[in-house]
C-alpha cells in the first residue's frame, strides 16, 4: 500500500494495492466518493499529474477516469476537468449513538450582557486590513521565520512608546513579552515563579476563575485578599511570595485602588522582595475620571505590568503582552521560548502598525465616546425602572456593578435564570468569588460593552424585565 499526494493544483490522497493497480485506483475513487471524501462538484486532479504522483501509466488513470464516467460516479467536460458527479451515491459517516443520560446542548443567548467582552461588531477590521497590507509589504523576509521569543521588535518598540505616553509606564522595548493572550503570560509566568522557589501567589477574593485555576495549575497555593471600597487589603497581603492586581479597576467589584493602598503595595513588594502582577486590563476605558496611571511606574523592579488587546480591540487577536523587570526577563522569554516559540508574526506586525500610524490610538477614542454613550444609557434604563438599586464601577471600564436586595441568598441565581428564561445571558457577582468565605452583597455584573449596537436596546428592556420583579426596598 502507498500513500500518495498531487501536486499539480489539487491533492488527492489514495491507498491503492497492487499489483491489479486500475482496478485498485477504481475502487479507491469509488470508496473515496461513497464515503463523503470526495464530495460531489469537488475537482480531480489531471489523469497526467494524477499518474505522475501515483508513478502510473497515463493511460492508466485515464481508463481509470473514462471507467467511473461511464458507470456515472464522475463527469467530464471537453478541454475542462474531471468531477465528481452530482449524483454521485454519498453515504455520510453515521452520527455516534446519542447518550440519553447526557445533558441537552444547551442553546446560545440571544442577547448578552456578560462582562469580559468588548462589542466584537466594532472590531476596526478596514483598518486592521490596511495595517496588515502596510506591514506586510515593509516586513523583512526574515521576520516570517523563527524569531526573537520576545515578540516581533516592531511591536515591542511601538507598544514601549504607547504604553508610556498613554498608560504612564516605565518601559523599554527589550522588558516586553508578547504573548498569544493575557491567558498564556499568567499561565507561564506562574511556571516562572514556581521554578524560581515561591510557594504563595494572593490575588483579590474576587475576579477571574480561570487566574485562579492558572495559579493551582502551576503548582502555587493561591490566598485571596478581601476587597472593600478602598480596593484590596494590603495589610493582609503576608506570607505570599507574588500578587494579582488590578488596581486601575477591580474586576469586577470596579474600584481604584485607593492611594494609601498603592504605596501600601509597593512598601510590602520592596521590604519582602516580593513580585506585583498589575491586570491593566481595561486602563483605557474611563469616563468621569482621570485615567489612573499604571502602578508599575512606582515600582518597575517589583511590579510586572500585564496588558492586552482583548478588550481594545477583540480577545480572538490573543495578543497579550507583559512589562518584566531585569531579574525576571531571561526566564520569562525562556519559558515563551518553551511554550510555543513565538506568537503569530502577522498580527504583530499588524498590530504594530496600527499602534504606530495612530489608527490604534483612534479606535480607542471612538469606542471610548460609544462606551460611555452605552454606559449612560445603562444608567438611565436602570434608573427609569427600578431606582432603588445603586450602581457601581462606572466611572471605567467595560462593566457594571448592579447591586441587587439583600432579600435571600439566591437572589442573584433567581435574577440570572429569569434573564435566561427571556434570552438574556448576564452573571451574578457570586460567579466571580474566589474565597469561600469572603462575601459581598449580592449583585449583577452587567457587560455593557458585548452586545453589538442593533441588540443593546432590546438587551437592556429584557433586563429591566428580569429586574421588575424585585423588591421594591433598598
Amino acid at each position: 500500500m502507498s500513500d500518495a499526494w498531487a501536486t499539480s493544483g489539487v491533492d488527492l490522497h489514495l491507498d491503492l494495492i497492487r499489483p491489479r493497480v486500475r482496478t485498485a485506483l477504481e475502487n479507491a475513487l469509488r470508496e473515496a466518493v461513497r464515503t463523503g471524501r470526495l464530495h460531489p462538484g469537488v475537482r480531480l486532479p489531471s489523469s497526467r499529474a494524477l499518474a505522475l504522483d501515483l508513478q502510473l501509466a497515463r493511460n492508466t488513470v485515464a481508463d481509470a477516469y473514462g471507467q467511473l464516467v461511464s458507470e456515472g460516479w464522475l463527469v467530464a467536460v471537453q478541454g475542462s476537468c474531471t468531477r465528481v458527479a452530482s449524483h454521485a451515491p454519498f453515504a455520510p459517516p453515521a452520527a455516534p449513538p446519542v447518550d440519553p443520560s447526557a445533558p441537552a446542548e444547551v442553546s446560545r443567548f440571544r442577547y448578552d450582557l456578560r462582562a469580559g467582552s468588548p462589542d466584537l461588531s466594532s472590531f476596526p477590521r478596514s483598518q486592521w486590513l490596511a495595517a496588515a497590507r502596510r506591514a506586510l509589504s515593509g516586513a523583512p523576509a526574515d521576520a516570517f521565520g523563527y524569531g526573537d521569543p520576545r515578540g516581533r521588535p516592531e511591536l515591542r518598540a511601538a507598544l514601549a512608546d504607547y504604553l508610556s505616553r498613554a498608560r504612564g509606564v516605565r518601559v523599554v522595548a527589550d522588558r516586553i513579552v508578547i504573548f498569544s493572550g493575557f491567558t498564556q503570560a499568567v499561565v507561564l509566568l506562574c511556571q516562572v515563579l514556581r521554578a524560581g522557589g515561591a510557594t504563595t501567589l494572593a490575588t483579590e477574593a474576587y475576579g477571574l476563575t480561570s487566574n485562579r485555576d492558572a495559579v493551582t495549575a502551576a503548582g502555587l497555593r493561591l490566598r485571596t485578599l478581601p476587597v472593600d471600597a478602598g480596593g484590596v487589603v494590603i495589610d493582609e497581603l503576608s506570607c505570599a511570595d507574588a500578587v494579582l492586581l488590578t488596581p486601575a479597576h477591580q474586576f469586577p467589584l470596579g474600584q481604584a485602588l485607593a492611594p494609601t493602598r498603592r504605596t501600601q503595595v509597593i512598601q510590602w513588594a520592596s521590604d519582602s522582595g516580593g513580585l506585583v502582577i498589575e491586570d491593566d486590563y481595561d486602563g483605557e476605558f474611563r469616563y468621569d475620571r482621570q485615567p489612573v496611571g499604571a502602578l508599575q511606574s512606582l515600582a518597575p523592579e517589583q511590579i510586572i505590568y500585564a496588558g492586552t488587546a482583548s478588550k481594545t480591540l477583540a480577545p480572538g487577536l490573543r495578543l497579550g503582552w507583559l512589562v518584566v523587570p531585569a531579574h525576571l526577563i531571561d526566564a520569562v522569554v525562556a519559558a515563551k521560548a518553551a511554550a510555543d516559540r513565538q506568537t503569530s508574526v502577522v498580527d504583530q506586525l499588524t498590530l504594530a502598525e496600527l499602534i504606530s500610524s495612530g489608527g490604534y490610538d483612534r479606535h480607542i477614542r471612538r469606542r471610548r465616546l460609544a462606551y460611555r454613550r452605552r454606559r449612560d444609557r445603562l444608567v438611565a434604563e436602570l434608573d427609569r425602572h427600578i431606582p432603588r438599586l445603586p450602581i457601581r464601577g462606572i466611572a471605567a471600564g467595560l462593566h457594571a456593578l448592579l447591586q441587587l436586595p439583600d432579600s435571600n441568598s439566591d437572589i442573584e441565581s433567581e435574577v440570572v435564570a429569569r434573564a435566561a428564561q427571556r434570552g438574556l445571558a448576564i452573571e451574578g457577582l457570586d460567579s466571580y468569588r474566589l474565597a469561600p468565605s469572603q462575601t459581598q452583597p449580592p449583585a449583577l455584573v452587567i457587560g455593557y460593552a458585548t452586545p453589538p449596537d442593533h441588540a443593546f436596546t432590546t438587551a437592556l428592556a429584557r433586563l429591566s424585565a428580569a429586574l421588575d420583579d424585585l423588591p421594591r426596598q433598598r
